[in-house]
């Protein structure tokens, strides 16, 4: 249950990221001998040696401490893109083909060959981000590459994507597409180039007609490879987290391409409905639950901390359009109850700027580390919600993408 507080919910992301969080993953965080991040830490704050460091880690903590630069919350430049440099020379064709490699083992050499599709959308994502913060035009030479090469690997008959290449299965994925969405729509806003633009709205066209059927506010997660349900009506997973991560980047993507949206209307229609399904089907008490069926029967009722962190960045971004309306207050109270859950269940004090990653349906800790990994989640929610709460103008709806290519005092 959330706790009583007198801090607001502004000041406690302010001083949670920037006195505890984003200092402990770019100190002990970082592999200063390596220049790449660790994947994971223990819940005392060590460093865990793993087989493989994955590339869709590296990138997500690259893009996240150039977006922290960016906004002026905390300076770790020299660390991102140090560990940029390292990654390209490191996973990027490294094996004489095409694209990048999934992983690296403890000798800097790959662990795994694979090609994975979430992966590629990442490191799309974080060139995006670190051509904002440097300026270096070498990024964006890699990123039309990496961009040229995805379409080389990946493509797949009836549209979309394979998720791995070599195919490790016969299913089609929404959620890798929904990344690569996300990274194109980064590219346009950086570059304005319609390139990627043209691509971003192929992957629109692809979740309206393929990944979301005609049930209201749901989204699937798996599919044939036609593109059709993996399975009957009211069998087929949907994760709430998904529900409001789509119904943010829609609201982005109208933001951004408002001429290539033939229906605005519908669209902001599209976003309510995934709203109000995730909230009606697939919370209970402040809590995001894993999955659901599209039928809205609750599946998982374990909870991850990058559901709730989608959710409270969703209703922050909505604050800024609803005024001073009953649905404003509403949404508000909810997202502060959110925010004060985060800090007493999620991010609790003790562990100095680490997080608690999933518990279980009864409500125990179900993990013994911290994944490097939700960072790129929580930083998108906690520099939204400090923007809120100290009346910043804040025109965009992406984390950090109207704010200048240098520092920028968000808080």
């Amino acid at each position: 249950m959330p706790h009583k507080t007198h801090t607001t919910p502004q000041a406690e992301w302010k001083d949670w990221l920037t006195r505890l969080a984003l200092p402990l993953w770019s100190t002990t965080g970082y592999d200063r001998t390596r220049h790449l991040y660790h994947e994971r830490l223990t819940l005392e704050g060590a460093p865990i040696a793993l087989p493989h460091l994955r590339l869709m880690v590296q990138a997500r903590q690259i893009a996240t401490y150039c977006r922290a630069a960016l906004d002026g919350v905390f300076d770790a430049t020299h660390e991102a893109l140090t560990c940029l440099h390292t990654v390209r020379a490191r996973y990027w064709q490294v094996d004489g083909q095409p694209g990048w490699v999934f992983a690296l083992g403890p000798d800097g050499e790959p662990s795994s060959t694979l090609r994975d599709l979430y992966a590629h959308a990442f490191i799309l994502y974080a060139h995006a981000w670190a051509y904002r913060l440097s300026e270096d035009t070498t990024l964006l030479a890699v990123a039309r590459q990496t961009t040229l090469e995805i379409e080389q690997i990946f493509a797949a008959p009836h549209g979309g994507y394979l998720d791995t290449a070599p195919p490790q299965d016969i299913l089609r994925r929404q959620n890798p597409h929904m990344h690569l969405l996300e990274a194109y729509l980064a590219l346009f806003e950086v570059t304005a180039d319609s390139f990627y633009l043209e691509r971003a709205h192929g992957l629109m066209t692809l979740a309206q007609t393929r990944f979301m059927p005609t049930h209201p506010g749901m989204l699937l997660e798996l599919f044939k490879t036609d593109w059709s349900p993996l399975h009957a009506f009211g069998q087929n997973t949907v994760e709430p987290g998904h529900l409001f991560e789509w119904s943010w980047l829609l609201r982005d993507y109208m933001r951004l391409a408002p001429a290539n949206t033939s229906d605005q209307h519908d669209l902001k229609t599209l976003c309510d409905s995934l709203l109000q399904a995730g909230l009606r089907y697939g919370t209970s008490q402040a809590a995001v639950f894993d999955s659901i069926t599209d039928n809205g029967t609750p599946v998982t009722t374990s909870t991850r901390i990058w559901p709730q962190t989608e959710l409270m960045r969703l209703l922050a971004d909505r604050q800024q359009d609803l005024g001073s309306t009953p649905q404003a207050k509403s949404e508000a109270t909810l997202l502060d109850n959110l925010t004060q859950v985060f800090f007493t269940t999620y991010a609790p004090p003790s562990l100095q700027g680490g997080w608690i990653d999933r518990y279980t349906a009864h409500g125990r800790i179900a993990v013994d580390h911290m994944p490097a990994s939700s960072l790129y989640h929580i930083y998108g929610v906690g520099r939204l919600c400090c923007a809120l709460e100290n009346h910043e103008e804040i025109t965009s709806r992406k984390s950090g993408s109207t704010l200048p290519k240098k520092s920028h005092d968000l808080f």
